[in-house]
């Protein structure tokens, strides 16, 4: 599909996909395979949007983090005033299993239960932190646990959301690197993060490969 409207040799583009893959940017990229910077940059972001057309629509079950998160802008803190000049994004991740990943407008209640209801089976155990956005799944069809992050990372019962907790971080650790994203094309950064982060158990070179045919 690429390789139609590329000018670039199969060869280079197997490199840069290469590069892609071990997390090189795409300037640094450019470099090593010996291309212009704009036509790896147009590459890797012709990467990150077959691979978020491509992610399979996972139905998560049993037991589920869900978390909300803010990247970029200067100022720390995850709610409020705190979050002003970041992305709102929402992560699900069933323990052992896949995580999904959404940008939001808002981390309201009325934002987070449909994509809840859209990517979680009924009757699964939901984990997530005490703020009160998440009240209403304790009158949902899932079962819902707490953990206080004002207190504990685990609860006396063992309850947490340490799996979701680190895909952001391993995430943010990612993104980093690029020295800044700008917001219209957060959601190809996002589902590319979300792929990294699936189906580890295949090597990302071949499913990347096959994304591109």
């Amino acid at each position: 599909m690429y390789q139609r409207r590329s000018r670039m040799t199969g060869r280079q583009q197997g490199k840069l996909l290469e590069q892609f893959v071990a997390g090189t940017t795409a300037r640094a990229a450019a470099l090593l395979v010996g291309v212009q910077a704009n036509t790896a940059i147009y590459f890797y972001q012709r990467v990150r949007q077959l691979i978020a057309s491509k992610l399979p629509n996972y139905e998560l079950s049993g037991e589920v983090e869900a978390d909300a998160c803010y990247f970029g802008g200067v100022r720390k803190g995850r709610r409020g005033r705190a979050a002003a000049g970041k992305v709102p994004v929402f992560g699900l991740l069933k323990r052992g299993g896949h995580v999904v990943a959404a940008v939001i407008p808002n981390a309201k209640s009325k934002t987070l239960m449909p994509i809840i209801r859209e990517r979680v089976r009924p009757d699964s155990i939901v984990y997530t932190d005490s703020f009160r956005e998440y009240d209403t799944l304790d009158v949902s069809e899932f079962r819902h646990r707490r953990v206080n992050h004002s207190k504990t990372f685990v609860s006396a019962r063992g309850h947490h959301i340490n799996g979701i907790e680190n895909f952001w971080n391993q995430a943010k650790r990612h993104l980093r690197r690029f020295n800044g994203i700008r917001k219209e094309s957060f959601y190809w950064y996002l589902k590319e993060c979300e792929w990294r982060s699936n189906d580890g158990t295949r090597p990302k070179a071949a499913q990347a490969a096959e994304i591109l045919v």
